[in-house]
């Protein structure tokens, strides 16, 4: 497994992350299908015509139902889901600090009650290890603590320092599980997370730290959780100079398409984020022309496809008029062509953006497009 970067302009870069399933063309936007499928009637087979490369999925949900150790006796998550590209799994820790009821973290782990049911339950490094060894993702997440923003400077040390413990014993278990005969997948990949708050100098050393550790990737976690957007831009210029060149960089949970424009100018690889198929459920839409909000009663008569600049599945077969009366009619089709546009349009992004970098016109690009996507129309 390898990555290999390809252009550059500036600290933006495109290249080629080569994984057990698949080669993906960076920078690239992962679908988040959180219980193995995308909100919105989405399923593996549609991602396949929407320029999808790598599909997430959430460790704490499929964990709590239907249980890991149910989809290992089914295979692994890509039998499961119908999805043969790579997958990756996050690590359950911002579930399990973001859902979770009567938390308690510990040096060993966190203990906590299900958000579904109340049953107590344990995640440690090795808990989450092996529960994405049991889903056999294609890149597993080191188990880490996501604070909240802002928080107070000495918590926010001592937890990232814990962090660093605890990737080295998430290292030392996916080496041992992938050792294994049994292992669904035993050429699982494992990326460490960068913590700190919006703190610099944490985040700095915390990046310094991690990156001697041998690691197939490097995310950026923590980000997009209550601070302003000039601030999280302000720690990826800071953490980002840290951070292997030869290795794929992540920005976990962001964001929108202005966000993305930002953060390849600053050197990031691999983006998540759940807001185009949240915000397609109802009814606000991206466009080339900036963001829209298909209830509005001026597009009541309008056959026009939601974007006309746009060839997705959804543009090319039905109107503005026709996914209004959708919406006001409570069907879920609504839903579904929405959240098909959405992620269309967020891989076509990606796309535009490569094909920029490769031709050294990603500076126009970006230029132009921050102007444009964010406006509503």
């Amino acid at each position: 497994m390898s990555f290999r970067v390809i252009k550059t302009e500036g600290s933006a870069r495109s290249g080629v992350f080569n994984t057990p399933h698949g080669a993906v063309q960076t920078p690239a936007f992962m679908n988040v299908a959180t219980a193995g499928a995308i909100k919105g009637a989405v399923s593996a087979l549609d991602l396949t015509g929407l320029k999808c490369q790598v599909m997430l999925c959430n460790t704490y949900h499929l964990h709590i139902r239907p249980g890991d150790r149910l989809i290992r006796e089914l295979g692994g998550l890509h039998p499961f889901t119908g999805w043969q590209g790579p997958i990756l799994t996050d690590s359950g820790g911002f579930q399990v600090f973001s859902l979770a009821k009567l938390r308690k973290i510990e040096e060993e782990g966190v203990y906590f009650s299900s958000h579904v049911d109340g049953r107590r339950l344990f995640i440690g490094p090795e808990e989450s290890i092996q529960i994405q060894s049991n889903l056999g993702s294609t890149i597993a997440m080191a188990f880490d603590e996501c604070v909240e923003n802002p928080a107070p400077y000495d918590y926010v040390r001592d937890s990232a320092r814990r962090t660093v413990r605890w990737l080295h014993r998430c290292r030392r278990e996916i080496e041992r599980l992938n050792s294994l005969e049994e292992t669904v997948n035993p050429k699982q990949m494992l990326f460490g997370i960068n913590q700190g708050g919006i703190y610099e100098d944490i985040r700095v050393e915390n990046m310094k730290e991690i990156s001697g550790i041998d690691l197939d990737g490097f995310a950026i976690g923590g980000l997009s959780v209550g601070e302003t957007e000039q601030e999280m831009y302000r720690i990826i210029e800071a953490v980002q100079p840290h951070m292997p060149q030869d290795k794929p960089r992540y920005l976990m949970g962001v964001g929108t398409p202005v966000n993305i424009l930002e953060a390849v100018a600053r050197g990031i690889d691999l983006f998540d984020c759940v807001l185009p198929a949240r915000n397609a459920r109802h009814g606000h839409i991206f466009t080339w022309q900036g963001r829209r909000n298909i209830l509005n009663q001026k597009y009541e008569r309008d056959s026009s496809p939601l974007d006309e600049e746009c060839d997705c599945p959804t543009c090319q077969s039905f109107s503005r008029a026709y996914i209004r009366h959708l919406f006001k009619s409570g069907e879920m089709l609504a839903m579904r062509l929405c959240v098909i546009h959405n992620l269309f349009f967020y891989n076509t992004l990606l796309e535009r953006i490569r094909e920029s970098l490769d031709c050294g016109g990603f500076t126009a690009f970006h230029k132009k497009f921050t102007d444009i996507l964010d406006n509503k129309v």
